[in-house]
């Protein structure tokens, strides 16, 4: 997998295709049944546009093996049941977990693809009910579909957002809970945690989350970072990084260099 920035080379993913897993996840390949360090996580831990990914950086400073199983458009859906990474996980002995939007799994109102899981997949009957006047096959992505939602009904698009974050809370201190390993929690975004959930239409991440489920998800982890951009870049939010003439809007909303090199510095402090 490649791309391409005018005035630049191409950036090689190195892409690689582990056992039990259909995903891509980013190179170099490394080996699952290792004591390693295991980060997981979306499109930001898969270093998309940045040539090198906080996973490589950490590597560096730490001088071992750093597995990076993020995956572009990932949540929580594909943390919990992809095969690989369920045996990395299995032999890991620290574990990086990016904090990832609350909407990109699988819920009691909508299903998510296993793998692509900002792709819509269908409607709840209990979403259908709520939403009678709603077609919901005009949908492929979850986020369009949320902010329609919203923009329906303000009233009735709170109880969807209220299961969306008590779904993922409860999931991540599950899984953090069953990990064997050392988790420390990642927060790596523009801004820091919320009060209140962000509206679904400014294209902030992680979606729906707030400092008091960090909070509530904190008690579980080991330690948890938080990494948000600085003034420079919020300025020049795309400097250093690698994107297409149409994946400008993308770019903006995704960690640069900079930030994947503080992440690493700060979580290779608290990992020790």
């Amino acid at each position: 997998m490649s791309i391409e920035t005018p005035g630049h080379a191409p950036l090689d993913y190195n892409t690689v295709a582990y056992p039990g897993s259909m995903v891509e996840f980013r190179g170099p390949p490394v080996d699952l049944d290792a004591k390693q360090v295991v980060c997981l996580g979306g499109s930001e831990t898969f270093g998309r546009f940045v040539a090198h990914p906080f996973a490589q950086i950490l590597s560096a400073s730490l001088g071992r093996p750093v597995a990076n199983l993020g995956a572009l458009n990932a949540g929580l859906e594909l943390i919990l049941n992809d095969g690989a990474i369920g045996a990395a996980l299995a032999h890991a002995d620290q574990v990086v977990l990016q904090v990832t939007g609350a909407h990109l799994m699988t819920n009691r109102f909508y299903r998510v693809h296993p793998r692509r899981n900002d792709r819509f997949l269908r409607a709840s009957t209990a979403l259908s009910t709520v939403y009678r006047s709603t077609d919901f096959t005009e949908f492929h992505f979850v986020r369009h579909m949320l902010s329609v939602l919203a923009e329906d009904s303000p009233e009735r698009f709170a109880i969807v957002v209220s299961e969306l974050q008590e779904a993922w809370t409860a999931r991540m201190c599950a899984l953090i809970e069953r990990v064997e390993a050392p988790v420390h929690v990642l927060w790596i975004a523009a801004e820091p945690p919320a009060e209140t959930a962000r509206s679904v239409s400014d294209g902030t991440e992680p979606l729906f989350i707030t400092k008091d489920m960090l909070e509530q998800v904190a008690t579980a982890a080991a330690t948890v970072t938080v990494c948000t951009a600085n003034d420079s870049e919020r300025v020049h939010p795309t400097r250093g990084m690698f994107f297409g003439p149409r994946e400008a809007a993308a770019a903006r909303i995704l960690p640069g260099p900079a930030q994947h090199d503080r992440a690493a510095d700060l979580l290779a402090a608290a990992i020790g």
